[in-house]
Parts: structure tokens; C-alpha cells; sequence
């Protein structure tokens, strides 16, 4: 019978969670540029692309923090449960 090894559930959890922040900054900035880039070929500007830029990458990064805060308030949570068990015993 072959043993698992007990890390590789986190490896694979910390390289979905890595992954995931990538996507999350990527995507807004990506989506912005495209419509900016279509809006300034239609209107004959060059400066929409650039704001829409900045604004894709505060989206990603609020995306993030959002993201953060949500995984910060789980592992309090698992904590204080953990921390309860150890009480009760």
C-alpha cells in the first residue's frame, strides 16, 4: 500500500490560491485595456486605454484585498475553533 505524503494537499491548495491572485489582478486589467483600446480606435483618441488601465488595476487590486481579507477572516476562524478544542479537552 502506498503512502500519501501529507503535504501535498497544501502545495496544491497554496498553488490554486497563487494562481487565483493572478487571475484576479489579470483579468480587470485585461477586460479595461480591451475596451479601452476598441473606445480609442472608435472615438480617434489616445488616452482612454491609459485611465482604463488604471483603472483595471485598482479593480485587480481590490480584487486582491477582498480575496486576502476573506482568507484572513477562515484561518481566524480555524484558529479560535482550534483553539476551543484545546479547552474542551
Amino acid at each position: 500500500m502506498r503512502h500519501k505524503k501529507p503535504y501535498k494537499k497544501s502545495v496544491y491548495q497554496s498553488l490554486v490560491l497563487l494562481s487565483q491572485f493572478g487571475i484576479n489582478m489579470v483579468v480587470p486589467i485585461a477586460m479595461c485595456c480591451a475596451v479601452g483600446i476598441w473606445l480609442d480606435n472608435r472615438f480617434h483618441t489616445a488616452w482612454i486605454t491609459i485611465v482604463l488601465f488604471f483603472i483595471g488595476a485598482i479593480a485587480g487590486g481590490q480584487n486582491i484585498y477582498r480575496l486576502v481579507k476573506k482568507l484572513d477572516g477562515k484561518d481566524k476562524d480555524s484558529d479560535e475553533a482550534s483553539d476551543q478544542t484545546e479547552i474542551r479537552k
